[in-house]
C-alpha cells in the first residue's frame, strides 16, 4: 500500500525537546482541515505536531501535524465520555448533502480488531500511517479510504466502498491479520507486505531495499510503541519500562496456535 500524500513534518522524526503546553479545558476538540474533530482533554505542541490527550492520565493521545488543524473549540456537551478512547469524528453526507456523523473512529477500529484480534494502537498506527484518517484519500496509485485498499485487494476482501470507514478498517485490518499469519507473526514482514506487497517481502527475503517501506515500517512501529510505552506508564509510572513491541499486535494465544495463511 502506498501513503495517499506527504504531509510536510508527518514522517520526520518528532522532537522531544523544548515542547510547549498549552491550556484546554476537558472535553475541548480540535477540528482538523479534513473535516475530522478530535475530543480531547489537553494538549501540548511538540516541534511540529499537536499532542492530543484523550484521557485525564495522557496514557491515550493522537499527534497531530499542526498545520493540520484548523481551530479548537469547545466539545459538545453530549460528546463527552469518560473513557480512554481515540475520539474521532467521522464526517459523512447524507443523500440531501447534510451532514452527518458517523460512530466514532475508534469504535470501528475497535470492533474490527476484536474480530480479527489485533490490538486498535496497531490498527490505528497503520490508519495514521496510510492516511492520516483521511476517509477521503487516494494515493497516486490509486490505493483508497482509511487503510488504503488497493481496488483489487479491496474486491478480494468483500469491501464495495473503500471510502465506508467501516468497511475499510474492516477490510483493512482483515488484510493485515492475513499478512501476520503469512509471515508467521512478524510484524516487520507484514507491515512490508502492507506497503510494497507480499511478492516485493519474498523476493527479497524480508523488507525490500526500498526507502519509502522502510521508513513506513519504522514509522508505524515507532508511533505503536510510543503508545505502548505511555500506557505501561501511566499504569505503572514506577515500574521500569520494557521493551513496548517485541511481536506483532496480535494476541499471545493467537501466536501459539495461528498457522501461515495461504499463498496469494
Amino acid at each position: 500500500m502506498k501513503k495517499a500524500f506527504q504531509i510536510r513534518g508527518w514522517a520526520a522524526a518528532i522532537v522531544l525537546f523544548a515542547a510547549t503546553a498549552l491550556p484546554c479545558f476537558a472535553a475541548d476538540a480540535a477540528v482538523l482541515r479534513n473535516g475530522f474533530s478530535i475530543r480531547h482533554e489537553r494538549r501540548q505542541v511538540i516541534g511540529a505536531v499537536t499532542r492530543l490527550f484523550v484521557n485525564a492520565d495522557g496514557s491515550s493521545f493522537v499527534d497531530v501535524p499542526t498545520e493540520e488543524i484548523d481551530h479548537f473549540e469547545a466539545a459538545p456537551a453530549d460528546a463527552v465520555q469518560n473513557d480512554a478512547a481515540s475520539h474521532i469524528q467521522l464526517p459523512l453526507q447524507s443523500p440531501s448533502g447534510n451532514v452527518q456523523h458517523s460512530p466514532d473512529l475508534n469504535e470501528v477500529v475497535k470492533a474490527a480488531s476484536g474480530t480479527y484480534h489485533l490490538d486498535p494502537d496497531l490498527v490505528n498506527s497503520v490508519i495514521r500511517a496510510e492516511s492520516g484518517f483521511n476517509v477521503r484519500a487516494v494515493s497516486p496509485k490509486g490505493a483508497q479510504g482509511l487503510m488504503q485498499l488497493m481496488p483489487q485487494t479491496a474486491s478480494q476482501l468483500g469491501v464495495h466502498n473503500a471510502f465506508d470507514p467501516q468497511a475499510n478498517v474492516e477490510g483493512g485490518t482483515r488484510y493485515l491479520r492475513e499478512l501476520l499469519e503469512r509471515y508467521d507473526f512478524d510484524l516487520i514482514k507484514a507491515l512490508a507486505a502492507y506497503n510494497a506487497g507480499p511478492e516485493r517481502v519474498e523476493q527479497y527475503g524480508g523488507v525490500p531495499p526500498y526507502y519509502e517501506t522502510k521508513a513506513y515500517v519504522a514509522r508505524i512501529v515507532r508511533d505503536f510503541n510510543k503508545k505502548k510505552l505511555a500506557a505501561k506508564s501511566a499504569a505503572q509510572p514506577t515500574a521500569p519500562q520494557a521493551q513496548a513491541v517485541k511481536s506483532n499486535g496480535a494476541t499471545r494465544q493467537d501466536q501459539a496456535k495461528a498457522s501461515p495463511a495461504p499463498s496469494e
